[in-house]
């Protein structure tokens, strides 16, 4: 189980109330949302690996070289784009100072944590999804763009999306992402991602074809057998999978269509450091210390609830 640990932080912070604090006064809302969440995923879904993963560069440079846009909206007041663990400058000041703790949590749990310098906790994912030859694997995450991991073969990888929070958690593989989005289910993660350039997505500063949306685009890439061949047929007149209103939507966006590839696709060969075996332990490796930070910061509840899940 490869958890985005940002991405259900973030979830955390705004699903939990932050009048929940430590005795100091100090909120750790979104440490005791995350606890909550991981003890319930191994609870229930029982996974023998898990593995944290962290945005160590949340705007990376190959990325922002390709296409400048590329998040560009979320430095806030022309800011510094860097941060400790990745956390960009738009986060709560409230939440900003949790995420240490929490890795301090995990670490005395036995929980490993992994990222790549330089590289988004979407793209140690897709490294680690991508590697694995032996286990089935779960992605969980609220971020859509995840849905190119999925595949069936050589293991399968799904992904638990809880974009609408873990009760309502959808379990997306192939299929369901083929279904969803109206791509080819032989090669949907793959499509999804190509999905995602055509029509864009303003949360990341992704502009898109202009006049091409989802359907559309869904339509196109289920046209074509790979990203390359779509591209070529831009400039292929005698191709008729395209239209000539398309082509021309197309090719005014050459530019942009060049550039973006490796911007949308998670990598699949990043540098993934870890911090411990992703072994899930049966017990805290630090109880001590454990006990210590619930104590400190009023966690006893939902470290307790970590500690039973992990003993199952």
């Amino acid at each position: 189980m490869l958890l985005d640990a940002a991405s259900m932080y973030f979830r955390a912070y705004y699903g939990v109330p932050e009048s929940i604090t430590a005795p100091d006064g100090t909120p750790v809302n979104a440490i005791r949302g995350f606890t909550d969440m991981v003890a319930r995923l191994v609870s229930e879904r029982r996974p023998t690996r898990l593995v944290a993963c962290l945005d160590l560069d949340w705007r990376p440079r190959f990325r922002v070289e390709a296409l400048p846009s590329y998040k560009a909206h979320r430095i806030a007041g022309g800011a510094p784009d860097t941060a400790p663990y990745g956390i960009p400058e738009e986060v709560p000041d409230t939440l900003g100072p949790q995420v240490p703790i929490l890795l301090e949590v995990l670490a005395a749990a036995g929980i490993a944590v992994a990222g790549a310098k330089g590289y988004e906790a979407d793209d140690v994912i897709g490294t680690l999804a991508a590697r694995e030859r032996t286990d089935a694997v779960s992605v969980v995450s609220g971020d859509r763009d995840l849905m190119q991991v999925v595949r069936e073969d050589p293991t399968p990888v799904r992904l638990i999306y809880v974009g609408r929070g873990l009760a309502k958690a959808e379990t997306m593989g192939p299929k369901e992402v083929a279904d969803k989005y109206g791509v080819p289910v032989d090669r949907a993660g793959e499509a999804y991602a190509e999905m995602a350039m055509l029509r864009g997505d303003p949360s990341d500063g992704l502009p898109g074809v202009p006049g091409v949306g989802a359907k559309t685009a869904a339509t196109l890439v289920s046209r074509f057998g790979s990203w390359q061949e779509l591209r070529d047929a831009i400039v292929d007149t005698g191709d008729k999978r395209l239209s000539p209103p398309v082509r021309g939507k197309l090719a005014a966006a050459a530019p942009y269509l060049s550039v973006v590839e490796p911007v949308v696709r998670v990598a699949v060969d990043a540098p993934v450091e870890f911090s411990d075996d992703d072994l899930l332990p049966a017990e805290p490796v630090n109880p001590a210390r454990l006990a210590e930070l619930a104590q400190t910061w009023g966690l006893a509840g939902s470290v307790d609830r970590l500690v039973a899940a992990l003993a199952r």
